[in-house]
């Protein structure tokens, strides 16, 4: 071979696999751009160019148009959920910093990314090639020079699967032969059905046995019972699946491999991009520190290597974090104000009227909303501004002072919060009587991007660029040793509170919008929004239980599992704890032997889990079996759903 080395990259599978590693902590840029595909592309990408010094590269994406696969199948993907709206606005990005890199972007129309790759693949027949993908079906494509590179994660090593490690993954003579057992097995990931009921284990073993679905199907007069009427019923289902699951390696790409050839980066176009996405751990780490606006561009070591780096140094393999800019309170002019008297609170409903919506807020001692006790309440219907209540201890007091809010939310006035059924419980404690119409930024949020956090925090920096004061400044870290709000300066409590309802306030505004503009805003009107007090009210009076019944029955299954157990105890000829695994599975295969050779878990223990137990039916006298195992299995159910005393089920 020639020495050369090709990468092929399977770009949306590495730009899902990115998006998805920071969804609980997304890249948020000032502008409110979540960059955290394009932040984990381009790091996986670096890792690639600096660790594996691929002489040539590109990265391979699908279209939007139907292939073949589609045609002759049309349920083929069509399970998959709609792409992210974030993913979705992060692909040009991509594309323009692969342009940067100048790394060629290969589509196809009528044909998948797999299909590219594997043709590819196959014509660089001078050279080692490493796919870079997850997807269990490039198994197929494997060769001498033909791998897969997968890259490490949470720590651990890149690993590559060549001919040997594909056989043995899959327990099969020939590569080819993963198609065959995915026709079989089926994949729901791209929603090839298989033959209903043939799982992974089955569809190795009856390849193993038969060489291929052809194979199987002719010798269907083989197979017992429902697996031969399966394979009756879905042969040609069968047939299908395996079509859909073979990569195409002959498509008519006019792409010849000498055009992959890695090059140098475009050093002003990157670093625009890099710009706009706020990287700049990552412009200094492949600049040099403190050239945002150098033009200089990686150099190549003497081992030919380039150092994206400007450092000689390969990349950590620790994600580099960026951390962007937010402001604070203390970059934004506002007005928080105390209002502690019964003329003052007055005199701010009486302010607050004059406007069609109000964002409030509880400030308490607890986050149950049955335990804590009420410290405060904050008021804001201006951008920037704000007012906090502070509430008093003694609980008649206090429902004097919150009685004076009525009138505000008594109205019909808009009425926003940040989680806004907590509020509405706690409120509810002190006599208030708050009337709809409301809006929840929580909620809302939870609506727009269900797979990303609600918090106050992560809100205020995707679409405000700006970090609220955290409570730990004024009572400490979570544990023991947390203090009260109670125990808050006035001073503190105000600027914290007040703050809360105005960036909820500025939040209201932005997310009504994007409701808008996703078509959610019905689903959030008439079904979400609703149901919040509805689950508050339920929560706060509770749910009515049969008690008498209740006891009655937890007698009769303590009966139920009282005669179970001496049945099993009779069957077995000796006590045990049946509640325990490891004196059952020492029952079964030490004193009754019951296998020859019995599984063990990891740990070392007698695999006793159902299907064990369903298995070893007929391995000892039928009725005694027969007994020992049913009960097993059912008292193991009973003793899951109560406590255990000495081995005892014990209810009440």
């Amino acid at each position: 071979m020639s020495g050369n080395k090709l990468y092929l990259l399977d770009g949306m599978a590495l730009i899902y696999r990115a998006f998805f590693a920071f969804a609980k902590n997304p890249r948020i840029t000032s502008k409110g751009l979540n960059a955290s595909a394009m932040f984990g592309f381009t790091n996986t990408l670096l890792d690639i160019l600096n660790k594996q010094n691929p002489s040539h590269i590109a990265v391979v994406f699908d279209t939007d148009k139907p292939t073949q696969r589609h045609i002759e199948f049309e349920a083929y993907k069509a399970h998959r959920e709609p792409m992210p709206e974030d993913l979705r606005k992060s692909i040009p990005y991509i594309f323009e910093i692969l342009g940067g890199f100048q790394i060629p972007v290969l589509t196809m129309d009528g044909y998948e990314a797999d299909d590219i790759i594997g043709t590819l693949a196959w014509q660089a027949k001078d050279m080692e090639v490493f796919m870079m993908t997850p997807d269990k079906d490039f198994g197929q494509l494997v060769k001498e020079n033909v791998h897969i590179y997968k890259p490490g994660r949470m720590g651990n090593p890149d690993e590559i699967l060549g001919v040997a490690e594909i056989l043995k993954k899959w327990e099969i003579n020939r590569v080819d032969q993963v198609i065959d057992i995915l026709g079989l097995w089926g994949d729901a990931a791209d929603n090839i059905p298989g033959v209903p009921g043939v799982g992974e284990k089955t569809a190795k073993k009856l390849i193993q046995e038969y060489d291929n679905i052809e194979g199987v199907l002719a010798h269907t007069d083989e197979l017992k019972g429902k697996m031969k009427e399966k394979f009756v019923e879905f042969a040609e289902q069968a047939r299908v699946s395996r079509r859909l699951a073979t990569i195409d390696t002959m498509v008519p790409i006019n792409t010849e491999i000498d055009s992959l050839i890695r090059k140098e980066p475009d050093a002003d176009r990157l670093k625009a991009v890099f710009q706009e996405l706020e990287f700049r751990t990552l412009t200094n780490r492949v600049f040099g520190a403190g050239s945002a606006t150098a033009a200089s561009v990686p150099s190549v070591s003497a081992s030919g290597q380039t150092d994206l780096f400007g450092t000689g140094a390969a990349l950590n393999e620790e994600v580099l974090v960026e951390t962007p800019s937010y402001k604070t309170i203390d970059d934004i002019p506002h007005s928080y104000r105390s209002i502690l008297t019964s003329e003052e609170i007055k005199a701010v409903v009486e302010e607050a009227m004059n406007f069609d919506a109000v964002c409030f807020d509880t400030e308490t001692t607890a986050l149950d909303p049955f335990a804590a006790e009420l410290v405060g309440v904050s008021l804001t219907w201006q951008a920037h501004q704000g007012v906090y209540i502070p509430i008093d201890m003694d609980f008649e007091k206090a429902q004097s002072q919150i009685g004076l809010l009525q009138p505000l939310f008594a109205s019909n006035k808009l009425k926003i919060a940040q989680n806004l059924k907590f509020d509405l419980g706690i409120l509810q404690k002190y006599g208030l009587k708050i009337e709809g119409p409301f809006f929840d930024t929580m909620l809302a949020h939870y609506l727009i991007e269900p797979d990303q956090r609600h918090n106050m925090k992560v809100l205020c920096e995707q679409y405000l660029s700006y970090s609220p004061i955290p409570i730990e400044r004024l009572i400490g870290e979570k544990g023991k040793k947390q203090g009260s709000m109670r125990d808050v300066s006035l001073e503190d409590i105000t600027q914290y509170a007040a703050e809360d309802t105005d960036v909820t306030f500025q939040l209201f505004s932005i997310l009504q919008k994007e409701l808008q503009d996703k078509s959610l805003k019905s689903v959030f009107e008439n079904i979400e929004v609703p149901l919040v007090s509805v689950l508050n009210d339920m929560e706060h009076e509770g749910v009515c239980v049969d008690v008498p019944f209740l006891n009655a029955y937890s007698k009769e299954l303590q009966e139920q599992v009282l005669n179970a157990q001496n049945s099993i105890f009779e069957s077995a000829g000796v006590e045990f704890n049946i509640a325990s695994p490891q004196q059952v599975g020492k029952v079964l295969f030490e004193h009754l032997k019951l296998s020859d050779k019995p599984k063990k878990t990891k740990t070392g223990q007698y695999q006793t889990d159902e299907e064990t137990l369903q298995s070893l039916h007929g391995k000892h006298l039928m009725r005694r079996s027969y007994f020992t195992v049913s009960y097993l299995t059912k008292a193991q159910e009973h003793i899951r759903r109560c406590p255990s005393r000495n081995g005892k089920c014990t209810y009440g």
